[in-house]
């Protein structure tokens, strides 16, 4: 019932090709939570919810963040759309009213990551990357690894991330750098 409603106010927010998105988010991370012992529900929420603020303008963003005290540093400044995903989980929680802390904490760390993530974090993070409606050099592969190696899918879609912002030139968050890291110091 839960799920109705949220949808219902996500078709307020967002556009039809990002609702059709979480939608598949919602999808693959309850697969994924089955695969990995997860809590499924959890999982379902955090992937449909993960969007929420990504359609909101970045000056928008950027005063919602500051408003609620969410730190911004220089990069956000400059690409507020990152603000998207801290910014989602606290809509979550005004909007929606979301309280389980372990989904809010999903949604926010669904675009850089963080130093230590949570089984729930990982899949919702991965689902975001692979799921049905992802079309891109690679995909077909992650969506491989994530069936076999939910923490080798994270570094997979961290490292694809990275390359792809170092090609064209453009800023890499730190935090997603150490995310990274993080994770591939645990694969050692």
């Amino acid at each position: 019932m839960r799920h109705k409603y949220y949808l219902e106010c996500l078709r307020g927010m967002l556009g039809y090709k990002r609702i059709q998105h979480s939608l598949g988010v919602r999808v693959t991370a309850s697969r994924l939570a089955e695969l990995y012992g997860a809590d499924r529900e959890q999982a379902a929420i955090a992937g449909l919810l993960h969007d929420c603020g990504r359609d909101l303008p970045g000056e928008e963003l950027l005063a919602l963040a500051r408003q609620h005290l969410v730190p911004v540093d220089d990069i956000e400044e400059a690409l507020p759309v990152l603000l998207h995903a801290p910014v989602g989980a606290l809509l979550a929680r005004q909007q929606f009213g979301v309280e389980d802390e372990a989904v809010l904490r999903a949604i926010d760390l669904h675009t850089l990551g963080g130093e230590t993530m949570t089984l729930l974090d990982k899949i919702v993070f991965v689902a975001d990357k692979m799921e049905p409606g992802r079309v891109f050099p690679g995909v077909a592969e992650l969506r491989q690894i994530a069936q076999q190696n939910l923490d080798r899918a994270v570094l997979w879609c961290f490292d694809a991330a990275i390359t792809l912002s170092v090609r064209n030139g453009e800023l890499i968050h730190p935090r997603a750098v150490h995310a990274r890291n993080g994770v591939r110091l645990k694969l050692t």
